[in-house]
C-alpha cells in the first residue's frame, strides 16, 4: 500500500463496507466506528472521521496528538529533537496531547512534553495526483500562553469546506520557549528562541509527511492570530525556516522588531532572581518556573516579557526593521487586524475603564498607547473626527490605532516599499475585537446568527483562496492606494482606510513592545 492510501479498519458492520458518503460518515462519528490508517515516512498513524458542526459541510478525518518532537523536559531550553520513525501504528484518535505549562492553568493536561500537532483532512481521499493546500495554524497568547486545543481552533469545518489539509501546532511557551540564557549560562546557546525552533521542527515534519494526508508540501500556508501571527513574522526572518512555508497570514499579530539580547538578558536576570538564589532553571520543577513569570519586567513593567530574541544565531535581523526580511519578500502575505482590538483587553470595571469620562480620557490612554505622544492632543484630534463618540468608544479607537494596529501598518508599509506588497484586511463586523477573526476563519462560532455565518463563510473562503492561489480576491496593498478589504455586513475594498489615524501616529517612531 502506498503512503498516500488510507485503510478503513474493521468495526464496520451491516454490510456498509466501503461506503463513504457524507451521511454515512456523520452517522458514525459518535461511536468512532470508522478508523483510518495512513502510512507516512515517519510511520503509520490512525485517525477517525469527525462530523462538521454544520449540516451542510461534509465530515473530515482527524488525527490528534501526533508527536513531532521528543519530550523537552530532559533538554530544557535546548534545540528540539525530532522523534525516530516508528513501525507500529500511532493511535491519533484520542484526546489532544498536553499543552505547554503556563500561568492560569487553563489547559489540562499540560506538561513539558508538548511538541504535538493535529491534522484534519477532507473525507474524500484524493487520487495520487491530487494535492490539497496545507494550512498550518499557530495559536495566540503572545509567547507565554495559549494552546490549539481550544475548541475555536477545531479544523474540521475549514478542512471540509475549503478542501484543504489543516494542521494545528502546540510548542514551548514563556520561559520554556523564550527565556534567553545564552549570555548567562554556556549550557544554553539556543535559549531565547527555542519556541521558534519548535515551530520550525513542526514545519519540517509537515514537509516530510503531509503528502500522505493528501496535502501538498509545496503549498504550505502558515496562519496565526495575535502571538501566532507574531511568531510567523519572526519565522519570516529566520534562515532555518526558509522554504518550509510558501504563504503567510497574520491576524492581529505582528513582530516588527524582536527583543534585543541585552534587554532579554536583563529579563532573564529578573526571572532568575524571582526563581530564587541558587535554583538551577534547568532542573527546577516546572511549576516553579511558571510561578517565576510573575517577576517584574525591567523594561516594560508588569509581568516579565518572553519573546523571540535577536541572538545572531537563529535570528540575525529584526523581522520587519529596517525593512521586510529579504528571505521572505517573495512569499505572498496577508495581514489583518480588527477595528476595535482593545475591546478584548479591558474589563468594564478595570482601572482603565471604570469611571471613564472626557475629563480623564487623556490620562487613561496615556500609558496604554505604548508610545510617547501628547495624549490630550490625541484626544482632541479623535473627538474632532468622531464628534458623536462616547469616551469608551474613543478609548478603544485610540488605543487600538496607537498600540495594536500600528505594527500591522509598519509591516504592510515595509512590504510595499520592498516592491512585494501584501494583502491587507480589516475586520469591522460587529465592531470586531481582538481574536474575533479566529472563529470566523475556522468556522467555529457557537450557534452563529445568519449574519455571523455569512461573515464566517466569507472570511474562510478568502483564507482558502489565498492558501490555494496566493491572492485572497482583492488588490494588494500598494503605496499609491493602500487598498484594504473591509470585512463587514457589506464587505468592500477601501483605499487607505483610517488614513488620518495612520498619519497621526506616524509622527512618532514605532517601537515594538518587548524589544
Amino acid at each position: 500500500m502506498s503512503g498516500a492510501e488510507l485503510t478503513r479498519r474493521g468495526l464496520l458492520a451491516g454490510g456498509l463496507g466501503l461506503m463513504a458518503s457524507t451521511a454515512w460518515a456523520r452517522s458514525y462519528v459518535a461511536s468512532a466506528a470508522v478508523r483510518f490508517t495512513v502510512n507516512t515516512p515517519a510511520g503509520p498513524y490512525i485517525g477517525s472521521i469527525v462530523a462538521s458542526p454544520r449540516a451542510d459541510t461534509p465530515a473530515a478525518i482527524r488525527f490528534r496528538g501526533i508527536r513531532y518532537g521528543l519530550d523537552t523536559a530532559p533538554r530544557r531550553f535546548q534545540t528540539p529533537v525530532a522523534p525516530p520513525d516508528h513501525r507500529s501504528a500511532y493511535d491519533a484518535t484520542g484526546d489532544f496531547a498536553p499543552a505547554c505549562p503556563q500561568p492560569g492553568g487553563h489547559y489540562v493536561p499540560a506538561g513539558e512534553d508538548c511538541l504535538f500537532l493535529n491534522i484534519w483532512t477532507p473525507n474524500a481521499w484524493p487520487r495520487p495526483a491530487d494535492k490539497r493546500p496545507v494550512m498550518v495554524y499557530f495559536h495566540g497568547g503572545a509567547y507565554s500562553t495559549g494552546s490549539v486545543t481550544d475548541p475555536v481552533n477545531d479544523g474540521v469545518r475549514l478542512a471540509a469546506r475549503g478542501d484543504v489539509v489543516v494542521v494545528t501546532v502546540n510548542h514551548r511557551l514563556n520561559a520554556l520557549g523564550y527565556l534567553y540564557l545564552a549570555r548567562l549560562d554556556p549550557r544554553f546557546p539556543d535559549s531565547g528562541n527555542a519556541g521558534q525552533l519548535d515551530l520550525i521542527l513542526a514545519l519540517q515534519w509537515v514537509q516530510r509527511n503531509i503528502a500522505a494526508f493528501g496535502g501538498d508540501p509545496g503549498n504550505v500556508t502558515v496562519f496565526g492570530q495575535s502571538g501566532g501571527g507574531a511568531k510567523i513574522a519572526t519565522l519570516m526572518a529566520m534562515p532555518e525556516a526558509r522554504a518550509l512555508f510558501h504563504k503567510a497570514i497574520t491576524m492581529s499579530g505582528q513582530q516588527v522588531t524582536a527583543s534585543g539580547p541585552l534587554n532579554a538578558t536583563r529579563r532573564a536576570e529578573a526571572f532568575l532572581a524571582k526563581l530564587g538564589e541558587g535554583v538551577d532553571p534547568a532542573t527546577a520543577p516546572v511549576e516553579q518556573l511558571v510561578a517565576a513569570l510573575a517577576a517584574s519586567d525591567p523594561i516594560l513593567g508588569g509581568g516579565v516579557y518572553m519573546g523571540p530574541v535577536l541572538d545572531m544565531t537563529h535570528l540575525t535581523r529584526h523581522p520587519f526593521w529596517p525593512d521586510a526580511a529579504p528571505q521572505s519578500r517573495g512569499i505572498p502575505m496577508m495581514l489583518g487586524n480588527t477595528e476595535m482590538e482593545t475591546r478584548a483587553f479591558y474589563a468594564s470595571d478595570s482601572k482603565q475603564l471604570s469611571g471613564l469620562n472626557f475629563d480623564n480620557l487623556a490620562a487613561r490612554i496615556a500609558p496604554e498607547m505604548r508610545i510617547d505622544i501628547a495624549p490630550s492632543w490625541v484626544v482632541r484630534e479623535f473627538r474632532a473626527r468622531y464628534p458623536q463618540a462616547e469616551p469608551l468608544e474613543l478609548f478603544h479607537r485610540i488605543v487600538t490605532s496607537a498600540r495594536s494596529w500600528r505594527g500591522q501598518v509598519e509591516e504592510a508599509e515595509a512590504r510595499a516599499h520592498a516592491g512585494h506588497p501584501g494583502f491587507v484586511y480589516q475586520l469591522d463586523f460587529e465592531q470586531a475585537k481582538h481574536a474575533d477573526d479566529i472563529g470566523l476563519s475556522f468556522g467555529t462560532i457557537p450557534d452563529p446568527t445568519p449574519a455571523e455565518q455569512a461573515m464566517s463563510d466569507r472570511v474562510m473562503d478568502a483564507f482558502v483562496r489565498f492558501a490555494r492561489t496566493g491572492n485572497p480576491g482583492w488588490p494588494a496593498y500598494e503605496l499609491d492606494k493602500r487598498q484594504t478589504m473591509i470585512f463587514d455586513v457589506e464587505s468592500r475594498v477601501e483605499n487607505d482606510p483610517r488614513k488620518w489615524e495612520r498619519e497621526l501616529f506616524a509622527r512618532v517612531p514605532y517601537i515594538q513592545p518587548g524589544s
